[in-house]
C-alpha cells in the first residue's frame, strides 16, 4: 500500500473521532513533527509507531491495510502477494524493508502475519520500538539481527523467535545480502 493510502486513513480516523494531532501526540507519545510527516505523505511509518497510531485511534493496524471485506478462510498464493507498505528505516528517501500483508482482506483478524523484505539499508540508525502484544519471526532467507532490550541475536535461514513486544525490540537485515523473514504479530484487544 502506498503510504499517501495509509495517511489517508490515519486523517480520516483523526476526523471521525475528533482527534487533534496534540491529541495523537500525548496519545502515542509521538512527536508531532513526525505524525505531521506521516500525515502529509512524506514518510512511511515503521510498524511500532504505526501501531502505536491505531490503537490511540481505537482501530486495529490492519485498518491502515486493509481494501476489502472479510474473507474466511483467507488464502494468499505467493503469486498473488503484493507489496502493502515499504518503510524507511533511515533519514535516506529509499524503503529498506517491503511488507507483504497476509492478512489482507480478513477484516475481523486478531494477528497481523507479514512477509516482509529486508534491504541491507534497514540494520542503519533507527529508534527501538515497543507496544503492546507478541511478534512470532521465522527467518526464510539471509541472516537477521533481533536487538531485544539490551541483548543482541543473529537469526539464519530457518531461525525463529518469539517474543513479548512490550520490550524495546528491533529487526533488521544483517550483513550485505537481502533477508526475508515471515512475521505475526498479535496485539490484544
Amino acid at each position: 500500500m502506498k503510504p499517501e493510502k495509509v495517511a489517508q486513513r490515519i486523517r480520516s480516523f483523526m476526523e471521525k473521532k475528533g482527534v487533534s494531532i496534540a491529541d495523537l501526540t500525548e496519545r502515542t507519545g509521538l512527536e508531532p513533527g513526525f505524525i505531521e510527516s506521516i500525515q502529509s505523505n512524506n514518510s512511511y511509518p515503521s510498524l511500532g509507531p504505526l501501531l502505536k497510531i491505531a490503537r490511540a485511534l481505537g482501530v486495529r493496524l490492519g485498518t491502515f491495510l486493509d481494501d476489502q471485506v472479510s474473507q474466511d478462510p483467507l488464502i494468499v498464493r505467493k503469486t498473488d502477494r503484493k507489496e502493502d507498505l515499504g518503510m524507511l528505516r533511515s533519514k535516506e528517501p529509499s524503503v529498506s524493508m517491503k511488507f507483504h500483508s497476509l492478512g489482507r482482506g480478513k477484516s475481523d483478524r486478531h494477528m497481523e502475519p507479514f512477509y516482509i523484505e529486508m534491504l541491507p539499508e534497514s540494520a542503519t540508525g533507527h529508534p527501538l520500538s515497543s507496544h503492546e502484544g507478541e511478534e512470532f519471526i521465522v527467518v526464510t532467507s539471509g541472516q537477521v539481527e533481533v536487538i531485544y532490550g539490551q541483548d543482541r541475536y543473529v537469526l539464519s535461514e530457518g531461525d525463529s523467535i518469539y517474543y513479548n513486544s512490550i520490550v524495546p525490540h528491533d529487526v533488521c537485515c544483517k550483513g550485505s545480502q537481502m533477508a526475508s523473514i515471515y512475521a505475526v504479530l498479535y496485539i490484544p484487544e
